[in-house]
């Protein structure tokens, strides 16, 4: 049995819309029979900032000298799972705080920096890994309530420079917000799709490009979903007072 390793950033924890996209290509994932997932908050971690003191590159390399919180722990799971897939809502254009303070503890993953240039190979990471992670799958699940997969350009373009533009899957979910809402059939039917890239991803190992641009399809088209917003964002100035 392989294992899943699932961290959930966003602080909504289970009520997270993006996690209704997670659930449901892990459960496609599960339905292989080769699958067990572990799902874990991470703002429910105890995760104490980093120190900015690169010991973890020098004096302690390989390890930081933080020692009393959970990211020993985080960190030992990630080394020995299958899939590492890590769930949040895109918050500002990039990941939530309790994500970004996890990762900034996790640097004693990525090789010590020596002064090398950057690669001329888009596939490669900048620092490289200091473990042996072959064999490892890294699925990145971001929604958020834009009206296309754009806005995540930034958080893509760290993800390169951390496992190179070919070392992890991202799904990126606009409008996913919206869609859950709404509820019904064309959520059911949204959902059913990530469940079955979740099937396929157990059988190959990958998403087919033709997977990938069908998951990017936006529920509504744009002019619908404008009229969504400007409904959604006038019943909550109502609820907040400010249109009395």
């Amino acid at each position: 049995m392989k294992n899943i390793l699932v961290l959930n950033g966003s602080p909504k924890k289970n009520q997270s819309t993006t996690m209704y996209v997670t659930n449901a290509f892990v459960k496609g994932l599960e339905a292989s029979g080769e699958y067990k997932a572990e799902f874990i908050n991470i703002s429910e971690l105890n995760v104490k900032k980093c120190l900015g003191c690169l010991s973890c590159w020098g004096r302690t390399e390989g390890e930081c000298i933080i020692k009393t919180d959970d990211v020993p722990m985080i960190k030992e799971k990630i080394l020995k799972t299958d899939i590492i897939l890590v769930s949040f809502p895109l918050f500002y254009f990039g990941m939530p705080g309790e994500v970004k303070c996890l990762l900034d503890r996790l640097l004693s993953i990525m090789n010590t920096y020596s002064g090398q240039l950057v690669p001329e190979d888009p596939k490669a990471p900048l620092h490289g890994f200091r473990y042996d992670m072959a064999g490892k799958k890294l699925i990145v699940i971001s929604g958020c309530a834009w009206n296309d997969d754009k806005v995540f350009n930034p958080l893509l373009g760290q993800l390169d420079c951390i496992c190179g533009n070919d070392g992890y899957t991202a799904l990126f979910c606009p409008q996913i917000k919206a869609v859950v809402d709404r509820g019904g059939n064309r959520l059911e039917r949204y959902l059913k799709r990530y469940e079955d890239a979740g099937t396929e991803f157990a059988a190959s190992g990958c998403l087919s490009a033709e997977t990938k641009e069908q998951l990017k399809k936006t529920p509504f088209s744009a002019a619908v979903y404008e009229q969504i917003l400007t409904a959604y964002w006038a019943q909550e100035r109502e609820a907040g007072g400010l249109n009395k």
